[in-house]
This record gives structure tokens, C-alpha cells and sequence, in this order.
């Protein structure tokens, strides 16, 4: 190459060494006294097209950025642009100067360095504010974000399927949030890629600016998210840098509130292009190290991203640039225009109440701008807005919603292949749209089969809000403003094994409480028609059944012609990590089920699964119909469900992240005699806070527990007859180091609250 060149140009060069590129190939020319940049190209006519608008905009800007920017240097000819040559291939070729410096990726960021960023983006923006160019103007791709969504074609070159998601459900919010506004922002030329390796510094000053092959006409706040993006990537609190660089930014070229209000959504969308891009060349040029050289960092703090609240981001963009903050009302008054419309009998969680705004995966967002680690809410199963669940939804809403009098694939498709997670025999499935009615069928269709009219239920058990789901849920009817017991209802003992009365003998307990359970079946004056009972009791205290315990007493009820009914509303779809269902850990099969919670991740939908016979028993008497259950809306978020379940191997994670958050419950236990017991399987615990190292309950520190954990941005809650049993049930994406967090959070509250 050196031979090809030496005649094109005025001076003798020395040495020729090739960098590294993303998609052209550029070198460092050395001559006598110094350096130049020699660029080149595979020609295309748009290609050639583009070489010279980004050449007329450096030669534009050289009065005003003399060696801040690089400058053109022409060939012997007088042109700046050239075809050659080389290798056997036409290329497009053009020269620029060299800029010394340090790369800002190269040097510790500093508060001065950023300050200076700010202005000198600032400075250059104003130039290229009275610059136009149509070629520039006509430019579509990837990396121009107004163009965002071209990069979904990449998202499949993602490896993982859980980053996958998360670029997913970016995508959605920029849809949401930025498309709409697009036509109002302000556009121009802009840089379009100031990152850590085309800024170059000297001390605490940015002295130049490079690469200029990235120009756009594009909205002038994507500058600011641009180089945003990049000089935050490392940080703990990247809103913080992000403030000192639209400080100095806006100081010289002023922005707009509307700019500001879809940043947050901007600087994630140029974290997502950078790891669908990187994904994609990687998988093209596995070699090419200098196409994925910020993966792992624009990664760190995509994640990071997610935790923030994107109304805290707007409320300290605004803040930074001295704009007034949109403050809602207070939560007093929230509450106050909620019950007026509202009865209070709807509780609210926590001494404080929270007003909710957004949400996403394991967080929560409020309208304060707070962001809430979600630990305790298990209807959004595979997390809050999960993309899928959110795209299934909507593109079946667009197309049709109608009722099971029609007939429709969605249906049949879910059901299959919801009952294909069930024992064989359990083959027949009836839809509704919510736990408490898929409870209230479940017991309509045990009458039908059996004749019989008695249910026996399980102390403390809850299955719902109509008037049958709360006669057999001794959680509402025993309550002291309860109903109390009818007389059709047989309650038998709770079978705990860390209060009951067989506590010491925890190997024989479950045989030891089904024997008196059976002895009450045997006495009942009427036969029973069903008994039913969640696998783990949760309004008792996540309390799990005693081992072998409903061994014992499913013979015994269908021996005297009832059924067995297991409600798998909270216990259901891998959520216990070794069981996709809560009776697969007690070794049987129920002859009904009841699902609902997180069918559809928190829209609302419920089921009862049952066998051919009792079916058959139900399909004798009056028609059952149900005007939402197994809508195709409905069917097609449950099946997204079922796909991310296994997509995204959230049983297994149940399994492994639930183990783990055990095991750290354990070891606090080991240090603190208030903690009682810790029980429950995968993500669904109960951990029990008691007084000293009694059996007495202490309510009250649990709540201080659930309310200090609050104030610091973690949602669990309490239950349990005297609420003293802490409950975590999180999203099944839920990971270690969110578990990690929640327990420490704990632990300092029991040291500011107790002595261990």
C-alpha cells in the first residue's frame, strides 16, 4: 500500500500501520515530521456520496474547532475524496490530520472532564446548527436513533434470552414513550457518536473530538444521550455524571423540556443498539474484538438502567439544568381522592401507602421517582411488563377478542399445552378470569359430581372473594368480622410442623395429622363432596402441608365418594423451583385444580383443571359459560407465559436463586433468635419473627421489618394468623443478588432494632 500512496501526496511517508475499525479499514501514515489518519472504504456510489457530506462538514467547521476536530487533507490533485486501487478493489480513500491526546476511555472521569464535554458538545452543536446537508439529511440506519427500531432484526443475535427481554422491553418503551414525540423535537447535523474512544483529553480538558463517519440529521438531544451513555457506563450513580454534562451543555446551547422528558428512554435505546450491534458482529466476525469492545460495559449498565425510576431520571435531568420538577400530589391526598370513590375496605399495604406509576421485571416504580426491589408480588410471574407478555397481549387485542361460544386456535393451542404440564389424567380444563371464580366452579363442579354438599377445608386456607371461595376459606370466615363457619363446612387442623400440636415429631407428623383429619371425615354425619387445600398454605404463614400428609387423606376422601381439590393459585408454574405444581411435592394427583394469579402475569385470568369423568359428571347438569374466561386475548398472554417459563428456564432459576435466598434466611436465623422458623420452597418463603426464643409472635417487628424494608426500596409483606410471618413470593426472574439485598436490608434492620 505504502508504493500505491507515496505519489498521491506532497510529502514522503515513512511508515503505514493499520488500526482497528469497526466496518472500513483506517491506518496511521507516518512521515518525516508527522501523523495522519488515511481512511478508506468499499466503494458504493452511497458510500461516496456520504464520504464527501462528512468532508464538507469538517472543512465547514475548522475555522471555529481549528485543531480540536480533524481536518481534510487534500491528495496532489486538490480533491479530498479519491477512488483507488487497492488490493484489487475500488476504494474510496480520504486523509485527515492526526490529533494528539489521551482517549477519554483511557483516563479516570472527573467532574472538570465532564464539564467540559458538556460545553464543548455544546459548542460544536451550535456549528453544526447552521449546517445543512440533504445527503446527510437523507441518511436511515442503525445507529441514528430516531431509527431505533431498524436494530430489531439483531435482537435474535443476542445469546441470552433474558437479555434478550430486557433490549425487548426497551424497545417497547421507546415505542411508548419516544416515537410519538420524534416530530416535535428539534433536529440537526450531529456528531451522533461521542464515545470514550473518539474524545480525546488533556488533563482535565476534552481537547478534541474524532470520527465524524457517524453524522446524522437527527433530534439534538440524541447528542446528549449519546455521549451520556458512554461516559456513564462505569458509574454507580450515572445519574449523577449525567447532570454535570447537561449542566454545562445547557449553559451554552439551552434545551427543552421535551428533550429532556424522553432522555432517559434515549440513552437506553443507545445502550440497546450498542448490544444488538455487537451481538450481530459477532456473530458475522467473531474475530473482530473492536466491535464489541463496550459489550460488557453497555451491558453493566443497561441492567443498572432498569433499576431506575425513569421519573427520578427526568426529575435530575430537569434539576440539572435549573428546570422546575414536576412534583404530584402528596400521598395523603392521593388516598383521600382514592376513597372517595373508593371504599377503604380495599386495604392499602405498608404504614405508607405507595402510588405506583410504572413497573419492569423485579421493579417497581412510584410517582416520586422511587424504585422498588419487588419481592413480594407473585402475579407478575416472569416479571412485571415482561415484552412478550405485553406483545401477545396487544397484538391479539389488535386482531380479535370475542368469547368461547366462538371458536378460535388460541384456545385449544393454550390448553394443550397447559394441560401438558399436568399428570394425564388431568385432561379437561374450564376458563374463568380469576382465582376466587375458578374456586367457586371448582366446588360447583364437585357437587355435580358427587351429589354430596360437605367440603372440608384447611385451617386458615383462603380461595378467593365470592361467597362460596369465602365459605370454604377459613381465612375470611373466622375472621372476627368473618361470617363464620356454615354448617356445611368441615375445618380440620392445619398441619404445621413447626407450631402445631406434632411439631416433635416432625418425621410421622403428616401421618399423625391426617389421622385425626380422617377420623373427622369418618364421623361426619354427611359424606364429603370435595376437600380442598393449597400446598402451602399461605395466609396461615406459607406453612407447608406436613410430608405425606395428603397421601394420607386423598384416599380417604375419595373412599367415601368426594374429590381432591389442590388450589395452585399461588403455588402453581415452577414457582416452588423443584415442583411445577405445589401437590407434585406431597407425591399426588388431584381429581381437580384451581390456577388463576399468574395464568396471564397479572391480567386477569383463572382455570379449573379436572378429569374426563368429573367432566362428563359437570357437563350433565346446566351450561357453564363464562363471558372473559378463555377469551384469545387471555389465551394468548397465557401462552406467553408458558413460553417464557421454558424460554427463559424460570424453574430452574426458582430452584437456584430460591435455594439461595433460603440458605441466607438460615444463616441470619443463626444469629438472630427473633427469626423463628424459615419455610417454603423456591421463591415462595415465609420466615417467621417471633419474641426472643419463644414461640410467641412478634407482630409488631414484623412490621417494622416490612416497613423499614419499604422505606428502603424493597417490597415483601406479612401474614400469618397473628401477621408476624414475613412473606416473599418475587417475580421468577428474581436473582441472587437481589436476594442478597433483600437480607442484608434485614439484617441492618434487626441491628437498629434488636441486639442479636
Amino acid at each position: 500500500m505504502k508504493d500505491s500512496l507515496q505519489g498521491q501526496f506532497e510529502f514522503q511517508i515513512v511508515e503505514i500501520k493499520k488500526l482497528n475499525g469497526y466496518d472500513n479499514a483506517n491506518y496511521l501514515i507516518r512521515t518525516s515530521d508527522t501523523k495522519y489518519i488515511f481512511k478508506t472504504y468499499r466503494y458504493t456510489s452511497d458510500s461516496m456520496s456520504l464520504v464527501e457530506a462528512e468532508n464538507n462538514t469538517l472543512l465547514s467547521l475548522q475555522n471555529n474547532h481549528q485543531n480540536k476536530l480533524p481536518k481534510p487533507i487534500p491528495f496532489k490533485d486538490g480533491s479530498y475524496v479519491k477512488i483507488l486501487k487497492l488490493n484489487g478493489e475500488e476504494t474510496i480513500c480520504r486523509l485527515l490530520s492526526y490529533l494528539e491526546g489521551k482517549f477519554l476511555g483511557d483516563v479516570t472521569l472527573t467532574p472538570n472532564l465532564l464539564n467540559s464535554l458538556g460545553r464543548f458538545l455544546a459548542s460544536l452543536d451550535l456549528n453544526l446548527q447552521t449546517l445543512s446537508s440533504y445527503r446527510i439529511k437523507a441518511r436511515v440506519w442503525e445507529w441514528d436513533l430516531q431509527y431505533f427500531n431498524l436494530n430489531k432484526k439483531y435482537i435474535e443475535d443476542i445469546p441470552t434470552i433474558k437479555d434478550r427481554n430486557i433490549v425487548r422491553y426497551f424497545f417497547q418503551q421507546f415505542e411508548e414513550n419516544v416515537i410519538p414525540v420524534i416530530p416535535e423535537l428539534r433536529k440537526s447535523i450531529i456528531h451522533n457518536d461521542a464515545n470514550e474512544w473518539n474524545i480525546l483529553v488533556d488533563g482535565e480538558e476534552i481537547t478534541g473530538l474524532i470520527d465524524f463517519g457517524d453524522l446524522a440529521h437527527s433530534p439534538l438531544i440524541n447528542e446528549l444521550a449519546i455521549a451520556i451513555t458512554y461516559a456513564c457506563f462505569d458509574k454507580e450513580d450515572p445519574l449523577e455524571w449525567a447532570s454535570i454534562i447537561l449542566k454545562s451543555y445547557h449553559e451554552l446551547l439551552p434545551l427543552e423540556e421535551k428533550e429532556l422528558d424522553i432522555l432517559y428512554y434515549l440513552i437506553a435505546a443507545r445502550l440497546c443498539t450498542s448490544v444488538c450491534n455487537s451481538a450481530n458482529s459477532k456473530k458475522l466476525n467473531p474475530t473482530n474484538k473492536y466491535a464489541s469492545v463496550s459489550e460488557k460495559s453497555a451491558w453493566k449498565m443497561l441492567y443498572r438502567w432498569l433499576s431506575i425510576n425513569p421519573i427520578k431520571a427526568k426529575n435530575s435531568f430537569y434539576s440539572s439544568v435549573g428546570f422546575e420538577t414536576h412534583k404530584p400530589e402528596s400521598i395523603k391526598k392521593v388516598v383521600e381522592r382514592r376513597h372517595n370513590v373508593v371504599s377503604p375496605i380495599l386495604s392499602l399495604s405498608y404504614d405508607t401507602p405507595i402510588y405506583m406509576e410504572r413497573s419492569a421485571f423485579q421493579y417497581m416504580y412510584d410517582a416520586y421517582g422511587n424504585t422498588f426491589l419487588d419481592a413480594y408480588n407473585n402475579i407478575p410471574h416472569v416479571g412485571h411488563s415482561h415484552p412478550k407478555v405485553v406483545e401477545a397481549g396487544r397484538k391479539q387485542m389488535s386482531k380479535l377478542n370475542t368469547n368461547t361460544r366462538y371458536t378460535y386456535d388460541l384456545l385449544t393451542e393454550y390448553s394443550e399445552k397447559l394441560l401438558s404440564k399436568f399428570p394425564s389424567s388431568l385432561n379437561k380444563v374450564y376458563f374463568v378470569n380469576s382465582g376466587s371464580a375458578a374456586s367457586d366452579l371448582a366446588i360447583r363442579i364437585a357437587y355435580a359430581h358427587t351429589q354430596h354438599k360437605k367440603v372440608m377445608v384447611m385451617e386458615h386456607g383462603y380461595h378467593g372473594h365470592t361467597q362460596t371461595a369465602i365459605d370454604i376459606s377459613d381465612y375470611k370466615f373466622s375472621n372476627k368480622k368473618g361470617q363464620g363457619k356454615k354448617d356445611y363446612i368441615l375445618k380440620t387442623p392445619i398441619p404445621d410442623t413447626y407450631r402445631g400440636k406434632y411439631r416433635s415429631t416432625v418425621d410421622d407428623s403428616g401421618k399423625l395429622y391426617a389421622k385425626e383429619a380422617i377420623e373427622s371425615i369418618e364421623n361426619s354425619e354427611s359424606p364429603i363432596a370435595a376437600f380442598i387445600s393449597e400446598p402451602i398454605v399461605g395466609c396461615g404463614g406459607q406453612v407447608p402441608l406436613a410430608d405425606g400428609y395428603l397421601q394420607e387423606i386423598y384416599p380417604a376422601i375419595r373412599k367415601q365418594g368426594g374429590v381432591c381439590i389442590s388450589d395452585e393459585v399461588q403455588t402453581g408454574f415452577g414457582r416452588l423451583g423443584d415442583y411445577f405444581w405445589g401437590f407434585e411435592a406431597q407425591g399426588v394427583v388431584p381429581d381437580i385444580v384451581i390456577i388463576g394469579k399468574p395464568m396471564a402475569n397479572g391480567h386477569p385470568m383463572g382455570a379449573v383443571i379436572t378429569t374426563t369423568k368429573i367432566a362428563e359428571s359437570f357437563s350433565e347438569g346446566v351450561e357453564f359459560f363464562s363471558s372473559f374466561g378463555g377469551n384469545p386475548v387471555s389465551c394468548a398472554m397465557g401462552l406467553s407465559v408458558l413460553e417464557i417459563i421454558e424460554e427463559e428456564k424460570l424453574q430452574e432459576n426458582a430452584k437456584m436463586v430460591g435455594d439461595f435466598y433460603k440458605s441466607l434466611f438460615i444463616n441470619l436465623q443463626k444469629k438472630y433468635a427473633c427469626i423463628g422458623d424459615v419455610r417454603g420452597n423456591g421463591l415462595f418463603l415465609g420466615i417467621e419473627i417471633i419474641k426472643n426464643d419463644s414461640l410467641e409472635p412478634a407482630p409488631k417487628l414484623a412490621s417494622t421489618i416490612k416497613n423499614e424494608l419499604r422505606n428502603n426500596g424493597i417490597l415483601i409483606s406479612t401474614d400469618g394468623p397473628w401477621d408476624n410471618v414475613l412473606k416473599t413470593k418475587p417475580p421468577l426472574c428474581f436473582t441472587k443478588e437481589n436476594a442478597d439485598f433483600v437480607v442484608k436490608s434485614i439484617e441492618k434492620v434487626l441491628e437498629n432494632t434488636i441486639a442479636p
